[in-house]
């Protein structure tokens, strides 16, 4: 059995994470998260969460049909990390156990509308990042740590229409080229990356990271695209728009792959090197928009929307290093996960939520 700390946990990520570390059986699973961005237990679908009570600050639910509890702390992490090192007053919480593995999720999340008209409060990652492996180094010293980095690192002169290609995990260097990352997000997860590795460096911490590409799944929130499509999809729109020209390109992974690879790179995994998670597969949103129509069977023409953000023109990648060195591999095709989206953006319309174009 392990102690298990997912950061930012309540999360799109977090909870998928949390539904797969629980299946795994006997593991004791945390959690810290604010709930700024986070689904508040009680609206939990996947896992589902039933509340057994609170004591000393520390929810505690149990994972429907899983035979498995999570302990919840409703707090900021910057807060609770730097209580633990003494630098702010108590929180009055009790100390923290010691976790043999902690997943390190938490961040400022919003997509591409947020990155790109709210920068500097992404910017805010960047303390998050430094409390955390702050905490880790001095107070915590888990055995294991997995940080949750971002394609978004990548250099963005290799993201340009027409001159892109693959992304591997050497096109980033401390040593020789950073390049130039996609924005405040971009910056601050290179940052944290870089801290990474001072962690396993100079303190001897067990680090992985991860580098996901556009994960997506059926539950992720609709400031996303691909959900957002999905439930224009769903309610049937003619003409369905999408975001920009609909040219630019992502390589869409599903969040059950993702998790698969996060716990892989955490547990495989020690020197603070990055993995790429992603099927090496670049889709436009043109053509994403019109396979979601051609599966729900109806037909309606794709067009771009002119005045959104739309982040770099093509990013995809190259995923070999997680596949010769883990044995990982995406085994959730695009269509199923369309059709995935699809079923689950139809609960959506019947419970009253509507596409905003």
């Amino acid at each position: 059995m392990a102690r298990i700390l997912i950061t930012g946990g309540c999360g799109f990520v977090g909870r998928h994470l949390v539904a797969r570390l629980a299946r795994e059986g006997g593991h004791e699973l945390w959690i810290i998260d604010d709930l700024s961005t986070g689904k508040p237990p009680a609206e939990w679908e996947v896992p589902r969460l039933r509340a057994l009570g609170e004591e000393g600050g520390v929810q505690r639910h149990e994972l429907v049909g899983l035979d498995q509890q999570v302990r919840l702390i409703r707090a900021d992490f910057v807060a609770v990390a730097q209580a633990e090192l003494g630098m702010t007053p108590s929180l009055g919480l009790a100390a923290l156990p010691r976790f043999d593995e902690i997943y390190h999720l938490a961040s400022v999340v919003g997509g591409r509308n947020v990155i790109d008209n709210d920068p500097l409060a992404v910017g805010i990652d960047l303390a998050v990042d430094s409390s955390f492996f702050l905490w880790a180094a001095k107070t915590a010293r888990p055995e294991r740590i997995l940080y949750a980095s971002s394609s978004a690192a990548y250099p963005i002169d290799l993201q340009e229409a027409g001159e892109s290609r693959a992304l591997r995990e050497d096109d980033i260097s401390f040593d020789k080229r950073l390049g130039l990352p996609d924005y405040t997000y971009g910056w601050s997860k290179l940052t944290g990356e870089y801290l990474g590795r001072i962690a396993h460096e100079k303190y001897g911490l067990s680090v992985g990271v991860v580098r996901p590409f556009s994960g997506y799944g059926e539950d992720q929130d609709v400031v996303y695209p691909f959900p957002a499509i999905a439930l224009r999809v769903a309610a049937r729109r003619d003409p369905v728009r999408v975001w920009g020209s609909g040219e630019q390109t992502r390589d869409f992974v599903h969040i059950d792959d993702a998790c698969d690879a996060c716990v892989l790179v955490c547990r495989g995994v020690s020197d603070a090197r990055a993995f790429n998670i992603g099927t090496g597969t670049p889709t436009r949103f043109l053509d994403l928009a019109a396979r979601m129509v051609a599966i729900a069977g109806y037909d309606a023409p794709v067009i771009g929307t002119a005045g959104k953000p739309v982040g770099v023109a093509e990013r995809y990648s190259d995923s070999s290093r997680i596949r010769d060195e883990l044995g990982w591999r995406p085994t959730i095709a695009l269509d199923d996960g369309i059709r995935r989206a699809l079923d689950y953006a139809r609960g959506r319309l019947e419970r009253g939520i509507e596409p905003e174009m």
